[in-house]
């Protein structure tokens, strides 16, 4: 039996096996749309946000 989903782009139905190497995308453009979509913060897992402690990051002396 094989099963299938829809590509999160585009919607097209992809067959969920090793013949479709860039599942649950349809193609690697798709997969690409996707990855730039998160890159440009279009997209986003909910959650609380995180605060990170400028300490370390503002340090005027350096370790080195």
């Amino acid at each position: 039996m094989s099963v299938s989903v829809n590509c999160p782009t585009c919607q097209k139905q992809v067959e969920w096996s090793e013949e479709s190497p860039a599942r649950p995308f349809c193609s690697e453009r798709c997969k690409l749309i996707d990855l730039g979509e998160w890159a440009n913060e279009e997209k986003s897992i909910p959650g609380e946000p995180v605060v990170i402690a400028n300490d370390d990051y503002n340090n005027d002396e350096q370790d080195y």
